[in-house]
């Protein structure tokens, strides 16, 4: 390997390594490839890289084939969560997406630039959510396809623009939405009839907060919401407040992060299960393996409300980041 590398190639290079997905691996592969100097000394090294690349592509449209009729509003679910970006036309989704994974969708200063969904894998910590930038949702045309990518989706961040008229916007986004029976969760008991409606948790996000000048607009787009919103004000410009999104979604998600230790060994704290919140030793076992559950003798745990190597019961709830330790 040449030896004259920029130290950006070796975090890429890290980053590569540790990626577990199809998609991932093509995000982290292009991004590795980006930090490659083109010279002769490195024509080698790229080449092999291209070649990667192109077979991991092969595998990923193998894999899109492979199911469902071909569509692009059909997106397999990967990493800790399904995360889709909605909202009106040119306020920001597709910017908010770069910021936050290594997805490169087409950006433009005019509206209806996105045409299809663009998938990215986000990195929270020691995991990784996929976001999903999705077309506009709008009055003029909307492919049908793309309210059932939402339906699917297990977290929704609706996202408005603070420059033009939000009010205006959120009231037509729920508009459209609630007309192909889809609604936030929080605001289930405002509709009379509930019958066929898809209740997902959502999020307010409302871009373009660029600086202290916009805290009056903020404030007053606050002053009139006419029900209670959970939301965040955020610039995809600046990257202000990306950091607590971040940390919304994965709580939005509703998910925990445990990790297994084996016997006289430390605990594997780079790559965690991922489970439901509520979740109990027993299910954790299940998702180690299938046959762990029947043949389970004694659990010992680490973290939350236990002491270091406590024995516990199968019923046991966990917490997030325990450490847990299976005696089979």
């Amino acid at each position: 390997m040449p030896t004259n590398m920029p130290p950006e190639y070796f975090d890429a290079e890290k980053r590569y390594k540790q990626a577990q997905t199809v998609q991932e691996k093509i995000e982290r592969l292009t991004e590795l490839l980006g930090t490659i100097p083109k010279h002769k000394g490195t024509d080698k090294i790229r080449a092999d890289y291209r070649r990667r690349l192109s077979k991991l592509r092969s595998q990923a449209q193998q894999k899109k084939g492979a199911v469902r009729h071909d569509s692009a509003f059909v997106i397999d679910k990967e990493g800790a969560g399904q995360v889709a970006i909605v909202g009106p036309p040119n306020v920001g989704k597709s910017t908010l997406l770069t910021r936050l994974t290594h997805a490169t969708p087409d950006i433009a200063d005019f509206p209806m630039t996105t045409w299809t969904p663009t998938p990215g894998m986000m990195k929270y910590e020691d995991i990784q959510i996929q976001l999903i930038d999705t077309p506009p949702l709008t009055s003029e045309h909307i492919e049908h396809e793309l309210y059932d990518l939402i339906k699917r989706v297990d977290l929704v961040l609706l996202m408005l623009s603070l420059h033009k008229d939000p009010g205006g916007q959120l009231d037509e986004c729920l508009d459209l939405l609630k007309n192909k029976r889809i609604y936030p969760q929080h605001l289930k008991d405002s509709l009379i009839e509930t019958k066929g409606f898809k209740f997902l948790p959502f999020h307010l996000v409302v871009n373009k907060y660029d600086g202290q000048e916009e805290d009056e607009e903020f404030d007053i787009f606050c002053e009139f919401l006419p029900q209670p919103w959970p939301l965040l004000p955020i610039s995809a410009q600046t990257c202000r407040n990306l950091d607590q999104l971040k940390e919304i979604v994965f709580h939005k998600l509703d998910i925990i992060r445990i990790y297994s230790k084996v016997p006289g060994k430390p605990p594997a704290l780079d790559s965690p299960f991922v489970l439901e919140k509520g979740s109990t030793v027993e299910e954790f076992a299940q998702n180690v393996h299938h046959d762990f559950v029947d043949n389970l003798k004694m659990v010992r745990m680490w973290g939350e409300g236990v002491f270091d190597g406590q024995n516990v019961p199968r019923n046991h709830i966990l917490h997030d980041k325990d450490i847990v330790e299976l005696h089979i």
